[in-house]
């Protein structure tokens, strides 16, 4: 993402159009927190078109999976905390945090990283421009490990199985077979990530340049 060749500056539309998304889909993910809950319904439409393009750009079942594993997951914190009656009000809870994560799932699969640093460059420090980025990139990898640690344990005999997962006394084996092994596989390729900007001398210089694509050129 980073290039050490000094490449002149050039203003093209697909980087503007980068920056008009990334301020797009920020007022999005907030607006899922802000808005009373009888918007969410308006805000849940204006996701759709994500929605569409973000389901032919990449994965959709990924983000399935995800929202029915947070379901699952938050359920059960509010079943056990405050009983059944509160299970609507987890599933609403859930709801907001799933239209907080389409923006930004659409963002990483229409724009390509190299867009996203030079974008996020231009009002942020590039070091936390590279973080931002990188993190963004990584939101389809995460679901390609879930899915793949997901197979693996189902072949291992874990009960978290669809049809496993229809007695909730399963849905406590989601924590040790899927979340914990999906977050230390994150936490490795964070450290990678972390070793190969060290080795490129990633911080050294205050303005790095970055790296176009011919089409941006």
């Amino acid at each position: 993402m980073w290039a050490r060749r000094k490449i002149s500056v050039v203003e093209s539309q697909p980087g503007q159009w980068c920056g008009t998304a990334i301020i797009l889909v920020t007022v999005m993910s907030a607006c899922a927190f802000l808005l009373s809950d009888s918007a969410l319904p308006l805000l849940a439409l204006a996701n759709l078109p994500m929605l569409i393009q973000g389901s032919r750009l990449g994965s959709l079942k990924g983000i399935l999976v995800v929202f029915a594993l947070q379901l699952l997951m938050t359920s059960l914190f509010y079943l056990l905390l405050y009983g059944w009656q509160s299970l609507p009000q987890a599933a609403l809870v859930v709801f907001r945090l799933l239209l907080a994560l389409i923006p930004g799932w659409w963002l990483s699969a229409r724009f390509a990283p190299e867009q996203l640093g030079s974008s996020l460059a231009r009002v942020l420090p590039s070091k936390w421009a590279f973080v931002l980025a990188a993190t963004l990139s990584l939101l389809p990898h995460i679901q390609r490990e879930a899915m793949e640690i997901y197979r693996l344990q189902c072949l291992r005999g874990a009960p978290i199985t669809k049809r496993a997962l229809r007695n909730p006394k399963n849905w406590l084996e989601l924590g040790p077979c899927l979340l914990f092994p999906l977050l230390i596989e994150l936490m490795k390729l964070s450290r990678q990530q972390a070793l190969a900007a060290k080795s490129r001398h990633f911080g050294t210089h205050p303005k790095p340049t970055h790296w176009q694509a011919p089409e941006d050129l």
